[in-house]
């Protein structure tokens, strides 16, 4: 059989064994002595980092809540005292239109008040012209059935039909 030449690497013999795990434990030592410290320092520092940094996000996280509820509060403060406004303005409004309908009867009232009293003056003023106009044609028709001599009902009937139509054509 033939032998297969493998790299000296794949199958090391003593020798190689030996200055390998020389060099390793000079490697290691040599970490643990400088490197491992540093490494170790790194990572303390980058997990102090991110504890820091998840504390600061934990307090952003409580003022953002704060702020949030403080904002709610202001909200709802202002629905409070928007409502309590159109309250009053409603009130105000409703004051000033009832205070405008009863100003507006008062006014309406004393106008109707007015007028009946200039009825009642024209209605007086008429009917006493009336009883004015009455009165001078009685005596005017009293005078011309003096002055006429009557004699019979005839007479007296005609000349009062003629009185009264002269009476009707001059109003």
């Amino acid at each position: 059989m033939q032998s297969i030449n493998l790299p000296s690497i794949l199958t090391p013999d003593l020798g190689l064994l030996f200055w390998m795990l020389l060099a390793f434990l000079i490697v290691f030592f040599l970490l643990k002595k400088y490197g491992f410290s540093v490494i170790v320092n790194m990572v303390e520092e980058r997990k102090a980092y991110i504890d820091e940094s998840l504390e600061k996000a934990r307090e952003a996280n409580e003022k953002l809540s704060g702020i949030r509820q403080e904002s709610e509060r202001l909200l709802q403060e202002a629905r409070e005292k928007q409502a309590e406004i159109i309250k009053e303005a409603k009130a105000t409004g409703d004051g000033i239109v009832r205070e405008a309908r009863n100003k507006a009867e008062q006014e309406g009232a004393k106008l109707l008040e007015e007028a009946k009293r200039q009825i009642d003056a024209e209605k007086e003023n008429a009917l006493r012209d009336i009883r004015q106009t009455v009165a001078e044609l009685s005596v005017q028709i009293a005078e011309k059935v003096l002055h006429e001599k009557l004699s019979d009902d005839k007479n007296q009937q005609q000349l009062i039909e003629k009185l009264l139509a002269d009476v009707a054509k001059a109003e």
